[in-house]
């Protein structure tokens, strides 16, 4: 928004001032006008190119008027809150109960960061996988893969590495049959 200037004649403050009093103007009856005649043997008449200057203070009828006042457009100033003492009271309330529930929301995070922190203690407890023994005789199942896949045309080439697959299977048959016992 831009500045903005009112310009208030003191004239106009002392009518407002007085508003039981009203301003009385006299109607003006207009004169008729008349054209200047020219005769023939007269010249026209002339009239002056500066007009006369007079001065205000001599001037019959017319105040002397000082200069216009210019006063700058301020919005008003907002009335002063109400203090009662009901209003003080709820103010009171309300600021007691966003204290309180800033302490709670405190709280309730804390206590949701300890929550997490046990949960994911007993999950990680109760969840663990057992142990377990690595797979037996994985060497020599590899072993017989390979010879397989190299030899696909005469496997009987790949006995020797089935023999030692196998005898390694029946160890280890044996010895979780006499854990097991």
């Amino acid at each position: 928004m831009g500045d903005y200037t009112i310009q208030i004649s003191t004239k106009l403050i002392d009518q407002l001032a007085r508003d039981d009093e009203k301003v009385k103007r006299k109607a003006r009856k207009p004169k008729p006008k008349k054209k200047p005649t020219v005769q023939p043997h007269e010249e026209p008449l002339e009239f002056p190119r500066e007009p006369k200057t007079t001065s205000l203070a001599t001037a019959p009828g017319w105040p002397l008027q000082p200069p216009p006042m210019f006063l700058p457009v301020t919005p008003a100033p907002p009335p002063p809150p109400a203090t009662m003492p009901e209003v003080e009271a709820i103010r009171s309330v309300l600021k007691e109960s966003e204290a309180l529930l800033k302490k709670l929301e405190n709280q309730e995070t804390g206590a949701r960061q300890e929550l997490s922190k046990r949960a994911k203690e007993l999950h990680d407890k109760e969840f663990k996988l057992p142990y377990q023994k690595p797979m037996p005789c994985t060497q020599e199942r590899a072993g017989c893969l390979e010879c397989y896949k190299t030899n696909t045309k005469d496997p009987l080439k790949c006995a020797e590495a089935v023999k030692r697959f196998e005898a390694c299977a029946l160890m280890a048959i044996k010895s979780t049959a006499a854990k097991a016992d």
